[in-house]
């Protein structure tokens, strides 16, 4: 496994599972698969809903937790001092682990600077080995790099050979951040893994167009957190480390970024909106939850 070394020396692997979508019901069997493959680095989240079968899938694992490099995310509603932090500690409680490697703030709105503070004081107490941020474009970037006691150490943003974030990625650079890829593969969307450029430099390695997408992030040092749910796609995933790209193949697969999003933009108003009601509507099922449960 390859690693990069974060802002305060904290080691994380640059290639891992994520289980964005992967349901309930699959979740803790996908975890193990991975681990079956290699993987030691997962990435979960609270908007996922998936992150106790994490945990479980933790447990049985039977590794050390020391060698498991583990993510998680607050999402929106949990934003504010009190709320980020009470919600990362019941993510502990879910995850079945005592600290967690890595916590993002998972959207750049809301009461992001009270969320901020309160994983700055987890940070300060042990319970996260690094804090960041995701989504976080270059003008929130800087902004909560220059105004925060403790700067973000990764930012999780959508990378791939169509939206390559060639000048956000300098803006990182510059605050000393790393940059993770959340879809590095783009979902299959805009005929990523047929594109004529990948399928020929795959071709040449005797590789799939996404091994190459993947190996192509690697050498570019971009943390990766691909998802499958089968077994098979995270072998090939993951079966990234036996070839290298070329100086020309790097070349071509950066002459097809679009510098366009291939799902939205947080720039939007419109997008800005559907997380406003997406938070609202949220918070309507838990109180309904409440209610029924009589709390």
């Amino acid at each position: 496994m390859i690693y990069v070394t974060l802002s305060n020396g904290v080691k994380m692997p640059q290639l891992g599972y994520g289980v964005y979508q992967v349901s309930k019901e699959e979740c803790e069997r996908c975890v193990l698969d991975a681990f079956k493959v290699g993987y030691r680095h997962i990435d979960t989240a609270q908007s996922y809903f998936n992150e106790e079968e994490v945990g479980s899938a933790i447990v049985k694992s039977g590794i050390p937790r020391n060698e498991i490099f583990l993510t998680t995310k607050v999402w929106i509603e949990h934003y504010g001092y009190e709320e980020a932090r009470a919600s990362v500690l019941e993510s502990m409680c879910k995850l079945k682990t005592d600290y967690i490697d890595l916590v993002l703030l998972h959207q750049p709105f809301a009461d992001y600077y009270g969320a901020w503070r309160a994983l700055e004081d987890l940070y300060d107490e042990g319970k996260i080995r690094a804090i960041g941020i995701s989504n976080f474009y270059p003008d929130r970037l800087v902004d909560i790099c220059s105004f925060s006691r403790i700067a973000p150490m990764v930012n999780q943003v959508e990378n791939h050979p169509f939206n390559q974030q060639i000048e956000a990625r300098q803006w990182m650079e510059k605050y000393g951040v790393q940059i993770e890829a959340w879809a590095p593969l783009a979902e299959c969307r805009s005929g990523l893994l047929e594109n004529p450029v990948l399928l020929e430099i795959a071709k040449k390695h005797g590789k799939t167009a996404a091994q190459v997408v993947l190996r192509w992030e690697l050498q570019r040092g971009i943390v990766i957190i691909p998802k499958s749910t089968h077994i098979e796609r995270m072998e090939e995933n993951f079966n990234i480390f036996d070839f290298a790209l070329t100086d020309g193949d790097m070349q071509k697969i950066a002459k097809l970024d679009t510098k366009t999003s291939a799902f939205f933009s947080h720039y939007d108003p419109n997008i800005v909106e559907w997380f406003v009601k997406m938070v609202e509507q949220r918070k309507k099922n838990n109180d309904h939850r409440k209610e029924k449960k009589g709390w």
